[in-house]
């Protein structure tokens, strides 16, 4: 399994990087290739067009409903309601129940169907606490996580590798279950210890995501979700200070693997 970051920038995009994207990518038995892509956050369309043709995506599920997770749906909606070509279908995307609602509403119109279109380019399927389904390859589990919001990490197996994905949280059971034994933990670090001590119950710091790392005895850390104002050496300092696994930061455009 591959993960390519389209963007890494916590909160809102940054000067560097889009907000929070990642396009997954793992053959089949057959050989055929599926690509499934896990938030599309604001300033993240355009950078996802250097790595893939949209009209190649074959599913796409949200996390969360705030704007660096799923705004930049709208200009995907845009591209697979008025492309060229006819054959594209419906693309699955997989949300908190009020995302169409909520796209709708973005967009100023009422529905889900786009102007001068006949169909909705999207079919919403809704997730839920400890739901799970595949897309090809990927066996996938949702676990409601600490947000201010209605808010969903996810656990995603395939080809024998399992990848870890915080969304946004706080520390939480839910959290440890997610990452235990995984070979990749993607975890957000959005805060850093002392300067965000008054925010409860809406971002890991760095520490909180080692900590919960090594509770969890995952394979590899990688810690994205960091705002454009924090260096990102802080929380990374703040994880190797209580997990002795490896480490690192993501960036856009890196690609991770995720192997046994």
């Amino acid at each position: 399994m591959r993960v390519h970051v389209v963007g890494s920038s916590g909160s809102f995009a940054g000067p560097e990087s889009a907000a929070s994207s990642y396009l997954l990518e793992h053959e089949d038995a057959d050989g055929r290739l599926w690509r499934v892509l896990m938030d599309l956050g604001s300033g993240a369309f355009g950078p996802l067009q250097k790595l893939v043709d949209p009209a190649d995506l074959d599913a796409v599920i949200i996390s969360h409903l705030h704007p660096d997770h799923y705004l930049d749906l709208t200009g995907l909606e845009v591209f697979w309601a008025y492309h060229e070509r006819t054959d594209l279908g419906q693309l699955p995307i997989h949300g908190p129940a009020p995302l169409a609602e909520r796209l709708a509403a973005v967009l100023s119109r009422e529905g889900q169907i786009p102007d001068g279109v006949d169909c909705s380019p999207f079919e919403y399927h809704v997730l839920s606490d400890r739901r799970c389904f595949s897309i090809g390859p990927f066996e996938i589990e949702t676990r409601a996580v600490t947000h201010p919001v209605e808010a969903y990490g996810f656990r995603i197996a395939a080809g024998g590798a399992t990848l870890a994905y915080s969304g946004d949280t706080d520390a939480c059971d839910a959290l440890d279950e997610l990452a235990l034994g995984a070979d990749l933990f993607l975890c957000e670090a959005g805060y850093i210890e002392g300067r965000d001590d008054r925010f409860t119950g809406v971002h890991l710091t760095g520490r909180r995501a080692g900590q919960a790392a090594a509770r969890a005895r995952v394979g590899h850390l990688a810690l994205t979700h960091i705002p454009a104002w924090t260096d990102p050496e802080v929380p990374l300092a703040e994880a190797r200070a209580v997990h002795d696994g490896p480490i690192t930061v993501v960036r856009p455009m890196d690609i991770l693997h995720v192997t046994p």
